[in-house]
């Protein structure tokens, strides 16, 4: 669930870009940015300290993004949720636009468990038969689960596709049942 104070920032970021493919590569910085801030304790405390002043904040905020790679568009929006102090909620926002450019771009994301890892070949193949299967474009997120024994268990939206073994031996046993 998206918190109510994420989607409005996200609108702007979509709105600012002026396109959804644009705000689709804002969001992928984003991400990265967060990834990193989510791995660091103290930049957690760094930015949920008002003790330190926001100009701090924006310069550490650069130093990071510069290291990072990310563009001046990037950097701009995450000045401006420091100056809102909204830093340490940049996940949130994050999937809120994760979830309009999705929508804007018709693309479903598919939750996918796999017993093993894959690689990009079998991700690729497995991305083109779940977009066939939903006549969409499909974004994979995926996890490794060992349970399943083998195969994998897609989630997209209310749909579940299981192709693992373990569905099969539960599928099994129920008709013996």
């Amino acid at each position: 669930m998206i918190r109510r104070f994420a989607r409005p920032y996200a609108r702007a970021i979509l709105d600012v870009m002026q396109s959804p493919t644009k705000a689709g590569e804002v969001r992928k910085e984003l991400l990265t940015f967060e990834q990193a801030r989510a791995q660091a304790p103290d930049l957690q405390e760094l930015y949920a300290n008002p003790g330190i002043d926001a100009p701090s904040k924006v310069r550490i905020t650069e130093a990071i993004a510069k290291r990072l790679g990310l563009s001046e568009m990037t950097v701009k929006i995450l000045g401006v949720l420091i100056q809102n102090q909204r830093m340490n909620d940049l996940g949130a926002i994050v999937d809120a636009l994760s979830t309009m450019v999705n929508e804007a771009l018709d693309i479903v994301v598919a939750d996918v468990r796999s017993a093993h890892r894959l690689d990009e070949q079998e991700t690729r193949e497995l991305q083109a038969m779940l977009e066939r299967k939903v006549g969409k474009r499909v974004e994979i997120h995926l996890t490794t689960d060992p349970t399943l024994l083998g195969g994998f268990v897609a989630k997209l939206g209310s749909e579940i596709f299981d192709a693992s073994v373990a569905g099969k031996i539960e599928k099994f046993r129920t008709s013996l049942a």
